[in-house]
């Protein structure tokens, strides 16, 4: 949200109203403010605990980079407040711990305000839903099970205002299509929420009890030991990216002019999943398919990927084995899921003329068939040994006229629309390289850029790229490596 558009700012301007609405009752409502003040600093300090630091090392410092560095929102606390309090006063617990919060990217003033709003309406809704279905006696008594239905429906409450909130600030901040905003938010937060609950509910039936609020702060304990193991996690994640980051330097240390390449085929990847609808967990590994699919190429001869004439029926065969060496190189590696399937297969075609396997139109897994229409986009659009980078609208017009023979027509429609939608910014992370020259956008062409020659193909599949793109009449594509 670095640069937030109108649209989002009105947004969240209007959450924070519907929060101010929410505490307005507080000057009436009679409440016990100490365990109001109890749990909000309580709330405040779990938002500022630090995890244990791993073990230091240029890989630990990678991944202590990824992982949450705190509890972060820790909703055991805000939900034993909803089940404690009346609606508002539970819903001002959230507002000094979230407007506190560690931020790691700006605006961050904006991004507490925002924070503390949506937590603070989706705890007032939890809290209200909660005493209207006789929660408040339920804890009091206790009744079990009884108990477990108010707090039950408070949570699927809680779950469900926190999602769709989130799905609305997607859709307007990060410009994800509205369709795809707020698909799987609801399934992938419950279970965590529903755990988080039970805790909540633990500590509110505890504070009520005859042990009394000491008793109730016992059960963070094991939540802090479970969120720790949650982060040891994100740290495991972060030391693969890591590992992936490393393997993408290395491809393009070998093969200087394809430098920055592996990651934007995964950002045209992404900006395809994002554009089909895939939920967030496909596209990162989608993302992950696109960075790694040429790296096979490090099995290649260096001076093949890096030959400046034509070549020979042999050495292209030679070339055309990197996908098979890319996909021995991660078949160990679990989290890449469908990914692997994309390197394997990046460079079919639709009508069964590509390789390694030949494979015809559905038969070609649909990451791959994602990953070679990034791949190709990228190619044309990017500078070469062989050839200059050609404007966007001509790489566009050039995956069209392929579509149904090299390229999947829906993978092609869906990149088009993307670029339509948000234009092509591409942003290379993997390594400390010069920048890439600026792409021109969907509907500005690049003036210096002179079309070559034609190349004497008639139809696509005359000729190959190395990444994977045919020459055509127009010349867009140039006649070099398979």
């Amino acid at each position: 949200m670095g640069s937030i558009p109108t649209w989002a700012r009105v947004y969240v301007v209007c959450v924070v109203l519907a929060a101010v609405a929410c505490l307005t009752p507080l000057p009436v409502v009679h409440a016990p403010w100490w365990i109001v003040a109890v749990l909000a600093a309580l709330y405040a300090g779990c938002e500022r605990i630090p995890f244990p630091h791993s073990p230091k090392g240029a890989a630990a410092r990678v991944a202590e980079r990824g992982a949450p560095r705190g509890l972060g929102t820790f909703l055991p606390v805000l939900l034993a407040g909803a089940f404690l309090l009346p609606p508002s006063a539970a819903a001002l617990v959230a507002l000094p711990g979230a407007l506190l919060a560690r931020v790691e990217q700006r605006p961050r003033w904006l991004r507490r305000v925002w924070r503390a709003a949506q937590l603070a309406v989706a705890v007032w809704a939890a809290s209200r839903v909660h005493w209207a279905l006789g929660g408040g006696d339920a804890i009091a008594l206790p009744h079990f099970p009884y108990a477990l239905v108010p707090a039950g429906a408070a949570v699927l409450t809680f779950c469900l205002v926190l999602t769709a909130l989130d799905g609305g600030i997607l859709a307007l901040a990060e410009r994800v299509p509205v369709r795809g905003a707020w698909r799987g938010l609801f399934s992938r937060s419950l279970a965590s929420v529903a755990v988080h609950g039970l805790a909540g509910l633990m500590m509110a039936v505890l504070w009520r009890s005859q042990y009394g609020p000491v008793a109730a702060l016992l059960v963070l304990l094991p939540m802090y030991v479970s969120c720790w193991a949650f982060a040891q996690y994100h740290r495991e994640r972060a030391a693969h990216q890591a590992t992936i980051r490393a393997l993408v330097q290395a491809v393009d240390i070998k093969d200087g002019y394809t430098r920055g390449h592996s990651e934007r085929v995964g950002q045209a990847s992404m900006m395809i999943a994002r554009e089909l609808g895939m939920d967030d967990e496909r596209v990162e590994v989608l993302r992950f398919a696109g960075i790694l699919h040429d790296v096979g190429k490090l099995g290649v001869p260096t001076r093949l990927l890096r030959k400046d004439g034509p070549l020979t029926p042999e050495e292209r065969r030679i070339i055309e084995l990197h996908p098979e060496y890319g996909h021995e190189m991660v078949r160990g590696i679990g989290f890449l899921g469908e990914a692997r399937s994309a390197i394997l297969h990046h460079h079919e075609r639709i009508d069964g003329s590509g390789y390694p396997y030949g494979l015809v139109g559905r038969q070609i897994p649909e990451f791959a068939r994602v990953v070679a229409v990034a791949d190709a986009f990228d190619a044309m659009t990017s500078t070469r040994s062989y050839r200059r980078a050609r404007p966007v609208p001509v790489a566009l017009e050039e995956l069209e006229r392929c579509a149904g023979a090299q390229f999947d027509p829906g993978m092609v429609r869906a990149l088009v629309r993307a670029l339509n939608r948000h234009g092509w910014h591409p942003a290379v992370t993997a390594g400390a390289y010069p920048p890439t020259p600026p792409v021109s956008s969907r509907t500005e062409g690049n003036p210096t850029d002179k079309d070559p020659a034609p190349t004497g193909a008639d139809e696509c599949g005359a000729g190959r790229d190395p990444d994977g793109v045919d020459p055509s009449a127009s010349g867009v594509v140039g006649r070099r490596r398979p």
